[in-house]
């Protein structure tokens, strides 16, 4: 460790060869570096400390340890989630069938569908905003199982508008008494 006989202009510590910002012109150590990077880069993304452009194909803006992290912070989140909705999704190639499901984002849900779907034929057909869709999307399967001619997992055998006023019929109330 060489001492450089300079102190950083940020903070005051004494400047290393191992301390110091990698640019020969500015007097900063690495910490005050890094400080000022998330404080003032809020759209750029470091990995392990390390710039990556925008152009990346992996680019989120902040700042992670790995790429790992980066790709996989917000799936904790989803997985905490509780706000979300409760959907309808049909598909003509099974006529008379329907999918209950669950989702933070429907439409989503229902474009990751079409990627199995040569025809991208699965619609959206409704889509009710629950506190908490878990449980809401177990007291819609539970209702249109009653209803339904056949069941096969989340696919019933059932009329769309039977399905929706079902689930219409389900409240926040409802939902609150099953969770507690």
């Amino acid at each position: 460790m060489k001492h450089i006989n300079k102190n950083c202009k940020k903070c005051g510590v004494e400047l290393t060869t191992e301390n110091k910002y990698k640019n020969k012109w500015w007097d900063v150590c690495i910490e005050c570096t890094k400080k000022h990077q998330e404080k003032n880069n809020k759209s750029r993304m470091f990995v392990n400390g390390k710039y990556i452009p925008n152009t990346h194909a992996l680019y989120k803006p902040g700042h992670y340890k790995t790429f790992e992290d980066a790709a996989f912070q917000s799936l904790s989140k989803y997985a905490t989630s509780k706000e979300g909705q409760v959907y309808i999704i049909t598909n003509p190639a099974w006529k008379g069938w329907i999918k209950v499901g669950m989702a933070i984002d429907s439409n989503d849900r229902c474009n990751g569908y079409q990627t199995s779907s040569p025809m991208r034929d699965y619609k959206l057909e409704y889509s009710k905003e629950f506190n908490n869709r878990r449980t809401a999307e177990t007291q819609a399967h539970k209702l249109c199982k009653q209803k339904a001619k056949e069941t096969k997992g989340e696919w019933f055998k059932l009329n769309i508008n039977k399905a929706i006023n079902l689930i219409e019929s389900i409240t926040e109330e409802q939902n609150e008494k099953e969770t507690a």
